[in-house]
C-alpha cells in the first residue's frame, strides 16, 4: 500500500503519540523493552487502547481495552472506519490528494456498523465508537501491533486493514503516528533485509527485478535464479511430496516452532539430507543428519537491525566455545567447497559489500559511525545523512503524489476452525515472559535464577474450569483434532470464558501438536493463533 514494507517511525514516536493502538501484541512479555517504554509515554500523557482478546499486562496502563473475540480484528477495525467516514473524522483533501480507493473501501465498510461488529467481535458498539472517535481525532494516532496480528490465515488482510485506518486518518507520514510491527524475534528486520525473503534480494531488492538481480550477479559473478522462492509453508508441502531433497536449518527449532508437529515432523524426516546450523541440540538437531556448531550473539560481531530500521553494531564480548564458528564462516567454507569461492574476512567487510550493492539505503552505514552514533535508522545513503526517522513524508507536503496509495477494502473471515460441541474452546498461543521461543537457549538458565514459571500451564477462565469439575494447578489433557497433550491447568482472570492459552515454549509440552496447519495464502504465514480443543480432567 506504501511501497515499502517497512516500519514507518521509531520507537522515539511512542513519546510524541497523541493516541496509540496496541493490537494483537502481548507487549510485556513478548517486547518488554518496547513495553516500558509505552508505560513510560502514558505517565507522560499518551493515550493508550489495548485491543486484544485476553486481559494483558498492558490493560493496566490502557485508557481502554477492547476485548476482542480471538480473529475478529477486521470486523472491529471495519467498523471503526465506518464510524470515521460516517461522522466525517477524516481529512477529504488529504485523501484526494495522496490515495486511491476510496470509494470502495467506504463501500465495503458500510456494512460493518459498530452494532454489527458487536455481535462478531463481542465488543459493546458504544466502546467501538469511542475508541475510533478517539484514534481518528489525535493529531498524532500511532498503531503498534505483533503476531496476534499476522499468525492467522487471513493475516496480510489484518495487516491491510491496519494500513487502511492510517492512511485514512492520515496517520502516515510524520512523527507521533504511522505503523510499527513489533517483530517477534531479536533480528528479524535484518534478516529479510539482507534477502531472507523468498521474494527479495538485500536491500529489499526484488528477485524478478531483472535489474535488480544484475547489481548482485555482476558483483559475484553469478547467475542468480529468476524467479520467487518458496516460503516455509510451501517447503513443507515440497518435502512432504518428496519434491525437496535437502534442508539447512539456521538458527530455527522447526519441530517444536511450527504448527501441527506431527505433519512438520514427518515432512522433515521426509528429506535426504538435514543440515542443522546452531548452538544446541534442540529437537530438529537431534533428528539431523549433521549439525554445524555455530556461535552465539556474544561471541561474534555484526550488525543486528531493529524493528524500527535501525541498524546497531554488535561486539564479541565473550570468547567464542571451542570448535564453533560464526555463522558468515561456515557459510563462506561450504561455499567453498561447493565450488564458488566466498572468501570473506569479517563481518564488517560483508557489511561493506552490504552498503556498495544497495547505497541508497545502507551506503552511509560504517562501522566508524555507529560506533560514534550508536545506530543509524535507513535509508541512510550517504555517510553525511542522518538517517530517515518517518518514512513516507511526502504525504503531508501538500502536494498531488505521481504515485498514490490505494485502499485495499478487506471483509471478516472467522478462524479456519471454529468451536463445536466435541471441541468448544478456542486454544490461542503466544510467549511467556522469561522463556524465549522454543526455549532452546533459555531452558539452560542457572537453577539460581527464580523464575515465574518453570514449565507449561493451560490458562483458562474460572467458569469454564469450574464447568469441568478442573481446580487450579492440576493436571488435564488439552486435545485437537491433531493431538493432545498434558498439562497443569491454571485459573486466571486474563481469560475470556471460552479462550484458552498456553506457550509453545516447552517440548514436554509440544503445545504446536494441537495447532492448526492452515495458512495465509500470500504471506504463507501459519494460523497459530486459533484452533478448537477440548479440556478433560485426568483421573
Amino acid at each position: 500500500m506504501f511501497g515499502d514494507g517497512a516500519p514507518t517511525n521509531r520507537f522515539e514516536d511512542f513519546d510524541k503519540a497523541e493516541v496509540l493502538l496496541l493490537i494483537g501484541s502481548n507487549t510485556t512479555d513478548a517486547h518488554p523493552v518496547v513495553a516500558n517504554r509505552i508505560k513510560k509515554a502514558v505517565k507522560n500523557g499518551v493515550k493508550l487502547i489495548v485491543i486484544d482478546p485476553r486481559k494483558i499486562d498492558m490493560t493496566k496502563s490502557a485508557e481502554k481495552h477492547l476485548q476482542l473475540k480471538v480473529g475478529s480484528d477486521i470486523a472491529l477495525l471495519n467498523a471503526m472506519m465506518h464510524v470515521i467516514i460516517e461522522e466525517g473524522l477524516y481529512d477529504k483533501d488529504y485523501i484526494a490528494r495522496v490515495s486511491e480507493g476510496f470509494d470502495e473501501l467506504k463501500e465495503k465498510v458500510s456494512m460493518y456498523t459498530p452494532e454489527y461488529a458487536s455481535e462478531i467481535t463481542r465488543v459493546a458498539a458504544d466502546d467501538i465508537r469511542e475508541v475510533a472517535r478517539m484514534y481518528a481525532s489525535a493529531d498524532h494516532g500511532m498503531i503498534a501491533y505483533t503476531l496476534g496480528i499476522t499468525e492467522h490465515h487471513f493475516g496480510v488482510n489484518n495487516v491491510f486493514d491496519i494500513a487502511n485506518i492510517a492512511l485514512l486518518t492520515g496517520n502516515i507520514g510524520k512523527e507521533g503516528t504511522g505503523i510499527m510491527p513489533l517483530r517477534g524475534q531479536n533480528n528479524v528486520q535484518g534478516a529479510g533485509d539482507m534477502g531472507c525473503l523468498p521474494n527479495q534480494l538485500t536491500g529489499g531488492l526484488k528477485v524478478v527485478n531483472e535489474a535488480d538481480r544484475k547489481i548482485f550477479e555482476d558483483a559475484w559473478g553469478a547467475e542468480l535464479p529468476a524467479e520467487v522462492g518458496h516460503t516455509q509453508t510451501a517447503m513443507l508441502e515440497k518435502m512432504t511430496a518428496g519434491k525437496m531433497k535437502a534442508l539447512y536449518v539456521i538458527g530455527e527449532n522447526p519441530i517444536l516452532a511450527d504448527v501441527n508437529m506431527h505433519h512438520t515432523t514427518q515432512a522433515i524426516r521426509n528429506v535426504d539430507l538435514l543440515i542443522v546450523q546452531d548452538l544446541f541440540l534442540h529437537e530438529t538437531a537431534k533428528i539431523a543428519d549433521v549439525v554445524l556448531p555455530a556461535r552465539s550473539w556474544a561471541e561474534v560481531d555484526g550488525t543486528y537491525t531493529n524493528a524500527d530500521r535501525r541498524v546497531q553494531r554488535t561486539r564479541q564480548g565473550i570468547e567464542a566455545h571451542p570448535n564453533t564458528k560464526g555463522d558468515w564462516q561456515i557459510l563462506c567454507e561450504i561455499a567453498t567447497l561447493m565450488g564458488y569461492e566466498m572468501n570473506y574476512n569479517s563481518s564488517e567487510e560483508i557489511w561493506n559489500e552490504v552498503r556498495s550493492l544497495v547505497p541508497h539505503m545502507f551506503g552511509g552505514m560504517t562501522y566508524e559511525r555507529f560506533d560514534n552514533e550508536g545506530g543509524l535508522n535507513y535509508p541512510c545513503p550517504s555517510v553525511d545523512h542522518p538517517g530517515t526517522f518517518i518514512l513516507h513524508e511526502r504525504f503531508h507536503q501538500g502536494i498531488e503524489l505521481k504515485e498514490k496509495s490505494r485502499f485495499v477494502p478487506v471483509d471478516f473471515s472467522p478462524p479456519a476452525e471454529p468451536t463445536d460441541d466435541e471441541y468448544p474452546l478456542t486454544l490461542t498461543t503466544g510467549r511467556r515472559y522469561e522463556q524465549y521461543n522454543t526455549n532452546s537457549q533459555t531452558a539452560y538458565y542457572p537453577e539460581k535464577i527464580k523464575l515465574k514459571q518453570t514449565e507449561e500451564t493451560v490458562d483458562m477462565h474460572a467458569d469454564d474450569a469450574a464447568s469441568l469439575n478442573i481446580e487450579d494447578g492440576e493436571y488435564v489433557e488439552v486435545a485437537s483434532r491433531r493431538g493432545k497433550v498434558k498439562v497443569k491447568a491454571k485459573i486466571c482472570k486474563k481469560m475470556q470464558k471460552g479462550d484458552v492459552f498456553m506457550s509453545f515454549h516447552w517440548a514436554e509440552v509440544p503445545t504446536n501438536s494441537l495447532t492448526i496447519d492452515e495458512f495465509d495464502p500470500i504471506s504463507g504465514t501459519a494460523e497459530y493463533k486459533a484452533c478448537a480443543v477440548k479440556i478433560s480432567k485426568l483421573a
